[in-house]
């Protein structure tokens, strides 16, 4: 397996020294998080994409996924949720990286079915427009459609390879499932993989790699038990908990932990 981490653990730091992290630190990949707020976004143009595509290839990191917050659960018209998502689709082509993340985000005020429904059906029109730039569309474990099972009500109705699921190991855990559960529910759709640890259920500021509550040795098992051979990245919530230490002085060391779960688990 490849390691990587997310820009969300350091908001707005300057793209040259994500990749000076990445490089110092062995990890092979970088998650951008696509925000306004941060130094790549759907608004750069053609030259700012290819200079951001220029460093990450000097530096020898590869460009994972663009995180994007396009939720396809969400009430209201298709037309500009399909929109954000092929503007992030784009931005995943012209930097390299092969996968979009978006969110469920299925509100109270609509059934689960419909939810479903609309989900699937935003997802089966992107993906189309997805495959014919070579960029996955992965529909997070997230929010109103937190578990494996959740996502894959949606996925399977959807049935195209350019839809797919990004695992992030709390919220599946925080639903309930175990994760061999996870595994075998999103293994026919899996594209990668979010890490990461928190203390309890009740607090879930983020904390260095195996210092919380989070079956991050389970779920490597799992996945190294059957086989997949996919990306880990760290989903370091440092955006949304400012009291959180800081991510680079952490990344040393949750690059070493996810390597001793990788060599357990061979």
């Amino acid at each position: 397996m490849r390691l990587a981490f997310s820009t969300l653990g350091v908001p707005g730091l300057p793209v040259t020294d994500v990749v000076r992290l990445a490089a110092a630190h062995g990890y092979h990949g970088v998650e951008l998080r696509a925000h306004p707020e941060e130094p790549v976004h759907p608004g750069l143009d053609l030259d700012e994409r290819a200079d951001v595509a220029a460093e990450f290839k000097a530096g020898g990191i590869d460009v994972l996924g663009i995180a994007g917050y396009a939720r396809v659960a969400a009430p209201g018209d298709d037309g500009p949720v399909i929109e954000e998502v092929r503007r992030l689709v784009d931005l995943a082509r012209d930097l390299g990286a092969p996968y979009v993340r978006v969110f469920p985000g299925g509100g109270h005020e609509q059934t689960r079915e419909r939810a479903d429904a609309t989900a699937a059906r935003r997802l089966g029109t992107a993906a189309e427009y997805g495959a014919d730039l070579g960029v996955r569309i992965l529909l997070e474990t997230h929010d109103s459609h937190r578990t494996g099972a959740d996502a894959i009500r949606v996925l399977g109705r959807v049935g195209h390879r350019n839809a797919g699921a990004l695992w992030d190991v709390m919220h599946t855990w925080l639903g309930g499932e175990q994760p061999s559960e996870s595994y075998a529910a999103l293994a026919p759709f899996l594209g990668y993989v979010q890490v990461k640890d928190i203390a309890s259920a009740d607090d879930t500021t983020p904390l260095p790699l195996g210092a919380g509550v989070l079956p991050l040795a389970e779920c490597v098992e799992v996945l190294s038990r059957h086989g997949w051979d996919g990306w880990l990245c760290w989903e370091y919530e440092k955006r949304w908990y400012e009291e959180a230490a800081p991510l680079d002085g952490l990344l040393a060391a949750g690059h070493d932990h996810l390597c001793r779960l990788l060599n357990d688990s061979a």
